[in-house]
């Protein structure tokens, strides 16, 4: 569709220029993100494994990282749906780092961080309908579910089957796998 290709770049385009500034400049950008990851890496404490970094501008780098590459692969509309959670992902911590309309003192500040962080508020909003875009095409969970009554269906039946041709369990069970993959064979995509 039309809509989905202009959007998904334009959603996109946000969230990749700030990956270039972020690994342009990660040492403003860590200034910014330093008190929420004091007090995230304070409450995690010994909890985190040694090979996780928690050096403020190595993290900023990686968040950048993933924003570009997210970024893009959204733009390009590669993995959109897994692009979108990612992008998600990156930008609830970026908010709650950068726009702390509530620690500002001073009200324009204040203000204009409140401005951003519900302006953050909304793109978030905008990936997470990303996020559940699957197309026109059926979910996940609905193609499991229908998948799940189909076999119940076919169970059932193979359950009359055993009782109306008098076999016994074990015939029953013998015959099962064959009857279980013809009834999948419908369901299920090649």
């Amino acid at each position: 569709m039309i809509l989905r290709r202009l959007a998904r770049p334009m959603l996109a385009a946000i969230f990749i220029s700030g990956g270039i500034d972020a690994l342009r400049n990660p040492a403003a950008h860590a200034e910014a993100a330093k008190p929420l990851l004091d007090t995230m890496i304070g409450t995690a404490g010994d909890r985190l494994p040694a090979q996780v970094p928690t050096d403020p501008q190595t993290l900023v780098k990686i968040d950048g990282a993933v924003k570009i590459g997210a970024g893009v692969a959204l733009a390009l509309n590669k993995f959109p749906r897994v692009a979108s959670l990612l992008l998600a992902g990156s930008l609830v911590p970026t908010t709650l780092a950068t726009h702390r309309f509530w620690d500002e003192k001073d009200s324009a500040v204040a203000t204009n961080q409140r401005i951003h962080f519900m302006k953050n508020v909304g793109l978030l909003g905008g990936l997470l309908l990303a996020v559940g875009d699957t197309e026109g095409k059926p979910s996940l969970g609905w193609r499991a579910r229908r998948a799940t009554r189909e076999v119940n269906k076919r169970a059932h039946e193979l359950g009359e089957w055993a009782h109306d041709t008098g076999e016994s369990v074990t015939e029953t069970v013998a015959e099962a796998p064959r009857k279980a993959r013809k009834a999948l064979a419908g369901v299920l995509p090649g």
